[in-house]
């Protein structure tokens, strides 16, 4: 129904603010479904920071784990910006930490793809692209990046656009 567009880009690539300016080309309101959980002091800063450079025109939806319930709560046809994917990957981990089987979580993120692509709106994703550098040493990390990159191609592949974001420059690759 709506276009599905996914911002990948490393640590404060700028990914965010470039997928913020692509939502406020929208009209209000405009929604931040927001995967971040304040559990710490630092953490709790930095939410409420981003939500006051936001401004009044965003409505922010908190949901760390039920990402297409997130969706649900936004206004029809509405934009939602969904930020981000890998904290929500790193959320669900935290369910079973001992687990290293990706079809669970694969089969939320193809929960997340097809409320997504019924959603009348536009949905923009945000994504910390983690398999660029180093082999991680450890097995949850490789775990991480590996299930982190299966996301990003099954959502890349039902996406309208998607972009790479470095140094704050946006690249468009679909």
């Amino acid at each position: 129904m709506g276009d599905i567009i996914l911002y990948l880009g490393g640590a404060k690539s700028g990914k965010t603010r470039a997928a913020l300016a692509h939502a406020e080309t929208y009209p209000p309101p405009r929604y931040y479904l927001a995967t971040a959980e304040a559990l710490d002091g630092e953490m709790a800063d930095r939410i409420a920071r981003h939500q006051a450079e936001r401004g009044p025109t965003w409505r922010t939806v908190e949901e760390p784990l039920d990402l297409p319930a997130g969706l649900a709560r936004a206004e029809p046809g509405a934009p939602v910006l969904l930020d981000c994917l890998t904290l929500w990957l790193s959320n669900l981990m935290g369910l079973d930490p001992g687990s290293r089987d990706t079809d669970a979580p694969l089969a939320k993120v193809d929960a997340l793809a097809e409320a997504a692509a019924k959603r009348p709106g536009p949905v923009i994703m945000v994504s910390n692209e983690v398999g660029g550098g180093l082999v991680p040493m450890d097995p949850v990390s490789r775990y991480f990046r590996d299930l982190s990159g299966l996301t990003h191609q099954r959502l890349a592949k039902i996406a309208t656009s998607v972009f790479l974001v470095t140094a704050g420059l946006s690249q468009r690759l679909k």
